[in-house]
């Protein structure tokens, strides 16, 4: 494990302090908890996006798709 310093309004670090009590955690478990929270949203969003990318264009196709999975006759081609 490494060590990271960081810097932050006082009013902000007494705030962290008060949140981490009431969690009954250390400040360091808090930020490291938040962290793990945004590393995950960026891995899901990075995850969407190139999706996303490899559905570009295929509208047509997805709608089949998805009449097929919800057990309905295929939809009249759309742009």
């Amino acid at each position: 494990m490494s060590a990271l310093i960081i810097r932050l309004p006082e009013e902000k670090r007494t705030r962290l302090k008060l949140v981490a009590k009431s969690r009954k955690v250390s400040v360091t478990k808090l930020i490291e908890e938040m962290a793990t929270i945004l590393l995950a949203d960026f891995d899901a969003e990075t995850r969407f996006e190139l999706r996303s990318a490899r559905g570009r264009g295929r509208v047509a196709e997805g709608l089949v798709l998805l009449d097929k999975a919800a057990g309905k006759s295929a939809r009249s081609k759309r742009n």
